[in-house]
This record gives C-alpha cells, sequence and structure tokens, in this order.
C-alpha cells in the first residue's frame, strides 16, 4: 500500500459563514469559509433573504418594465390585421 496517498485530516476544521456563525467540524481542509449555512439559509429561517450577485433581479424588473411600457400585439391581433389588409386588397381589385 502506498504511503501518503491521502491528504491531512483536520478533526478540528472550523467553518465560519458570512453570517457570523461558526462551528467546528472534521475536514481535509483546515478552515472554510462559506456564505450562506443554517442559520441564515431562507429554508430554515424562514425568512427571505435575497443573494442577488450578477444583478439579476434588476435586469429582469427592467425587461419586465420595458414590456409592459410597450405594449406588443397579440397573435391573434396580428392575424386579425392581416386578413383585413387582405380582405380590403381583394374589395379594391374587384372595384
Amino acid at each position: 500500500m502506498k504511503t501518503d496517498l491521502h491528504p491531512t485530516y483536520y478533526p478540528q476544521a472550523k467553518i465560519t459563514c458570512a453570517c457570523g456563525a461558526s462551528y467546528t467540524t472534521g475536514s481535509t481542509v483546515e478552515e472554510i469559509r462559506v456564505e450562506i449555512c443554517s442559520a441564515c439559509h431562507p429554508f430554515y429561517t424562514g425568512k427571505q433573504k435575497l443573494v442577488d450577485t450578477a444583478r439579476r433581479v434588476e435586469k429582469f424588473t427592467e425587461r419586465t418594465s420595458k414590456k409592459s411600457a410597450s405594449p406588443t400585439k397579440s397573435k391573434r391581433a396580428k392575424l386579425k390585421e392581416k386578413e383585413s389588409k387582405r380582405t380590403a386588397k381583394i374589395e379594391r381589385e374587384e372595384k
């Protein structure tokens, strides 16, 4: 069997969360930093916490506001308009 095959195991590894909570556990890494833990995760706390790193929420609200600001025609309205143009053209040709 090979020697020094496994990484060093730290039985008192410290996990630190961004909210300030810290835990100790066994790991191959001596210190671990995390953004969300069970003390601040919305699933466990019941509170809504928004983590938006790439401005996704703002981009979404901008897109939806643009859509509501400039109304677009539905497919049905477009088809009706097209049909009315077609019938008007046929009537003009018949005259």
